[in-house]
């Protein structure tokens, strides 16, 4: 028998509203780290945003996490 996973269909939106919310915390403005990890501020703020980029790639989340000094898990807590 399979055993039955219970994924978070809102992992995405939880992802994007943590690293708003540690940008903010750490003061850093949205078009300070889109330089950092070389994408636009529009790509940012998309991401940030509830009806924004529909998938983040790891590298970019990693990169994101570097910059802000904060592990990765702390972006998939709720």
């Amino acid at each position: 028998m399979l055993k039955q996973y219970n994924f978070n269909p809102n992992i995405r939106e939880i992802v994007c509203k943590n690293v708003k919310k540690y940008r903010k915390e750490k003061n850093i403005r949205l078009m300070d780290l889109a330089e950092a990890i070389n994408v636009t501020p529009d790509y940012i703020r998309r991401m940030e945003s509830d009806r924004g980029i529909k998938n983040i790639s790891l590298t970019t989340l990693y990169k994101i996490a570097t910059v802000l000094d904060v592990s990765m898990d702390k972006f998939f807590e709720e």
